[in-house]
């Protein structure tokens, strides 16, 4: 196939495929522009045919790609005379009106998702064929010489070469219009491997604060497509969140990660489909945002008060032990309700447990780390040898239960400042009341150690020898 006629064969594609893919005032979707075409005109769209109302309406433009009726008609089944005023005929045709709106949009939907389809193939395929992608428009602006390699690509021994091929090479596809309300679910798609290796609950957890945000942001600005949402709509977003922290509803803390999550959605997906702008929101963080540290427990209040003999009676036999096993280790909530009968290892010399992302994912890497079980967190796991199936990858249900208990039992000190966390930190400050190590108090607390890491670093043993010397005098029972 010659050069002429692949540009010739280039260009009938384009006439073909671009009306068809992206047909006028259908780039936006289901949004603003649709709004305007839906529901003008009769609002019953009511008419009479051999004495039965029937239901009868125009296909409006932005569907007439997808649709090719000029009309779209259906009988409400209702007879003329049985009702002359055509009330219940309204009634009929609004249903059948809604039903006819609904499966426009699930054409328009199913054509967006095609059209996002062949874009991503064509990308794939410009790959293969050795350029990166483009728009037609883009390669027209080439040297000569890379666009002369790109249809050098396409000659093949078949007469014509196939679309995908002539769409990757050439800029066949246009970048996919990406609705605000589509953000996350485009996001998510290019996070995958990322997503891949957390437990259901890392997941959930993941998603929700994203969904939130752009939940928040769609009921500012509304639904538009990407493209068209400017700086101006971010400033509205931002100062809508800056009135709300004025009155007390959502900290300042909120608010920054709600445009962090924003931004970082926008970011990724103008990157990944090489899109023609920059995220609006940049630079829009609120400031005077303070981060309050929880306090550790003074030592003699946890042997006092939480060590106490039946103390923690109260809670179900599970969070009691986590709690116990936090008391001695500065395990996190949700280290200590994933651990597993693989990750708990009670027979030996030196009882430990391990920290390793088993089916979850760390916080970081550094936090794999093995600890010596001592006084009453070696009392709880001989308990329960197998982990906390109760709580197993389930840490939000297991910090509601155990901090709600703590408050209504007078155990919070400070209700706002202390939580089962600040356990964690008064482990890690009675380490250093006996000085410790400071390689030490990394390798148990699961902290990054500043400086070169060598050897193989301290022994079971000699952890251990330092847990025992910060041993609290444990309860009679568990």
């Amino acid at each position: 196939m010659s050069t002429i006629e692949i540009i010739e064969f280039f260009h009938v594609y384009k006439s073909i495929c671009y009306p068809y893919c992206y047909p006028k005032r259908v780039t936006n979707g289901f949004g603003c522009t649709m709004a305007r075409t839906i529901g003008s005109g009769n609002p019953d769209y009511l008419s009479v045919k051999d004495g039965r109302w029937i239901y009868v309406r125009r296909v409006p433009e932005v569907f007439r790609a997808f649709d090719k009726r000029t009309f779209a008609r259906a009988s409400t089944g209702i007879l003329v005379s049985e009702d002359p005023k055509g009330l219940r005929a309204a009634r009929s045709a609004a249903k059948i009106n809604a039903d006819t709106e609904e499966y426009w949009r699930g054409l328009a939907d199913g054509q967006a998702k095609e059209a996002k389809k062949r874009y991503e193939a064509a990308r794939r395929r410009a790959r293969v064929l050795g350029f990166d992608y483009v728009t037609s428009d883009e390669v027209a602006g080439r040297p000569l010489n890379e666009i002369m390699a790109r249809l050098g690509a396409l000659q093949t021994t078949q007469h014509r070469p196939p679309i995908v091929d002539v769409a990757g090479a050439l800029g066949g596809e246009k970048a996919p219009q990406i609705q605000i309300e589509e953000l996350f679910s485009e996001f998510e798609k290019t996070q995958k491997t990322y997503l891949s290796n957390m437990s259901k609950d890392q997941v959930r957890r993941w998603r929700n604060p994203k969904i939130l945000a752009l939940k928040s942001l769609t009921e500012i600005t509304g639904n538009k497509p990407l493209l068209e949402f400017t700086r101006n709509d971010a400033i509205d977003f931002r100062e809508c969140l800056q009135d709300r922290v004025e009155a007390g509803q959502i900290q300042i803390g909120t608010a920054n990660k709600q445009i962090g999550h924003i931004n970082k959605m926008m970011r990724t997906i103008i990157n990944h489909f090489r899109l023609d702008m920059v995220s609006p929101f940049g630079e829009l963080r609120l400031e005077g945002e303070r981060t309050e540290q929880r306090h550790p427990f003074d030592p003699k209040f946890v042997q006092k008060n939480i060590l106490a003999d039946g103390a923690l009676d109260g809670l179900n036999a599970s969070a009691r032990s986590i709690l116990y096993l936090i008391v001695e280790t500065g395990l996190r909530l949700s280290e200590a309700a994933n651990l597993t009968e693989n990750t708990i290892h009670l027979e030996g010399k030196v009882p430990y447990i391990e920290v390793v992302p088993e089916e979850r994912l760390l916080k970081q890497d550094h936090t794999t780390r093995t600890i010596p079980l001592v006084g009453v967190s070696l009392m709880a796991m001989q308990e329960f040898k197998r982990g906390f199936s109760r709580y197993h990858d389930n840490a939000g249900s297991l910090s509601a239960t155990v901090n709600k208990f703590l408050l209504e039992n007078d155990l919070r000190p400070n209700p706002r400042k202390h939580t089962a966390y600040s356990l964690r930190h008064t482990f890690e400050d009675r380490l250093t009341a006996v000085e410790a190590p400071e390689k030490i108090i990394a390798m148990l607390m699961g902290h990054k150690l500043q400086r070169p890491k060598y050897g193989h670093g301290p022994t079971l043993e000699h952890k251990g020898e330092w847990l025992q010397r910060i041993a609290f005098t444990p309860p009679s029972r568990v």
